[in-house]
C-alpha cells in the first residue's frame, strides 16, 4: 500500500477517499469493530461490503477506518477489508489504544471513539455507526462509562446512530451527554432511540426531519464557533425491524440477573449481555442491529451529500 503521508503516525487515506476530500465530494466514515468483532464470519465481510455499497449508492464515498500494521487507515481497499473481516488476531481499538497500537505496529478494528477521532483528523465530517457506548447500569457502584462520550465531547463530527445500546443506563447517558455539551437531535422522532428498539422512552429536546435540516444545524454550529463537539443524529430503527420490545425487556432482565449471580462486572458486562440477547432471541437482536446500521449508513450518506452540495 503506497503511503501518502510523510509522517508515520498520520492517517493513511485510500486513493478514493483522498480524491474525494481533495475535490469536495461527500465522504462517510464507517467503523470496523462491527466487522471484526460484531458479526459472525463470513457474514461480516458481506455486510461490510454491503454498507460501503449503501454509501456509494447514495452518492458518497465510504471511508471504513482501521489500523493495519501500525498505520491508521481512513478508507480501506477490498483486500484490507477482507483482512479485517477474516483475521482473528485483529484487536479491538478504542481511542486510548491508538498510540500504543501504532507504536507497536499492531492491527486493530476501531470502535466509535477511535473511528470518530481518526475520521475527524482526516477531515471527514460524517460518521455512521450502530449504537454508541454510554453510562453503564450500576454506575454509582463501579463508575463504568464508555470512552465514546468524552471523545465525542471534544470531536467535531456528525454521528448518525440508533441511540446507545439498550443494555446501558439511557437516562444517565443522556444526562452525561448534556453535561458534556454534546448536541443530540432525534431524526423524525421526539424520543431517543433504543438501539434494538425504535424508542428508549426518553424524550429528546430537538427533532429534525430531513438531511437538509441536519445540515442547517451543522452550519449553525460552525458559524457559532466555540468548543468542538459532536452532533449526534439519533435515527431510530424502523418499528417493523425492531426487536420485539417485550422479548427484549424479558431477556435483558434475565441476563442482568445472571450477571449479578455470576459476579460479572466491569468490561465483562457488555459482551455478556449482548451475547445473551443474541442467543436468547434466536438471532433477532443481531438482525435488528443490522437494520439499524443500514438505516444509519444510508441517512449519513444523504447528510454528507446534502452538505457537499451546499
Amino acid at each position: 500500500m503506497p503511503q501518502n503521508s510523510p509522517e508515520p503516525y498520520e492517517p493513511v487515506l485510500s486513493a478514493e477517499v483522498r480524491a474525494a476530500l481533495s475535490t469536495g465530494l461527500p465522504v462517510v466514515a464507517l467503523e470496523s469493530t462491527i466487522i471484526a468483532h460484531g458479526l459472525p464470519r463470513p457474514r461480516n465481510l458481506s455486510v461490510a461490503r454491503e454498507l460501503e455499497g449503501l454509501v456509494r449508492s447514495a452518492g458518497a464515498v465510504p471511508a471504513t477506518v482501521a489500523v493495519l500494521d501500525g498505520r491508521a487507515h481512513v478508507g480501506l481497499e477490498d483486500d484490507q477489508l477482507e483482512r479485517v473481516a477474516g483475521d482473528p488476531a485483529v484487536r479491538k481499538l478504542g481511542h486510548r489504544d491508538l498510540a500504543p497500537a501504532l507504536a507497536a505496529g499492531a492491527s486493530g478494528a476501531t470502535t466509535v471513539s477511535a473511528t470518530a477521532f481518526l475520521a475527524a483528523r482526516a477531515g471527514v465530517g460524517v460518521f455512521a455507526t450502530g449504537g454508541l457506548g454510554g453510562v453503564h447500569r450500576e454506575w454509582v457502584a463501579d463508575q463504568d462509562e464508555s470512552a465514546d462520550l468524552r471523545l465525542l465531547a471534544g470531536t467535531g463530527i456528525t454521528v448518525v446512530c440508533a441511540g446507545v445500546k439498550s443494555i446501558l443506563d439511557v437516562p444517565a447517558t443522556l444526562q452525561r451527554l448534556e453535561t458534556l455539551g454534546v448536541c443530540v437531535v432525534g431524526y423524525g422522532t421526539g424520543h431517543f432511540p433504543g438501539f434494538y428498539l425504535s424508542s428508549s422512552g426518553q424524550p429528546v429536546d430537538w427533532t429534525v426531519r430531513s438531511p437538509e435540516e441536519v445540515v442547517e444545524v451543522i452550519r449553525a454550529r460552525e458559524a457559532l464557533g466555540g468548543p468542538a463537539s459532536a452532533l449526534i443524529v439519533a435515527n431510530p430503527v424502523a418499528e417493523a425491524d425492531q426487536l420485539d420490545p417485550a422479548l427484549h425487556d424479558r431477556v435483558l432482565a434475565e441476563a442482568l440477573d445472571a450477571c449479578r449471580e455470576r459476579g460479572i462486572s466491569g468490561q465483562g458486562v457488555t459482551p455478556f449481555l449482548l451475547d445473551q440477547l443474541m442467543r436468547r432471541t434466536g438471532g433477532a437482536s443481531l438482525e435488528a442491529n443490522l437494520a439499524a446500521v443500514r438505516g444509519n449508513v444510508t441517512l449519513a450518506a444523504r447528510i454528507a451529500v446534502t452538505a457537499a452540495a451546499r
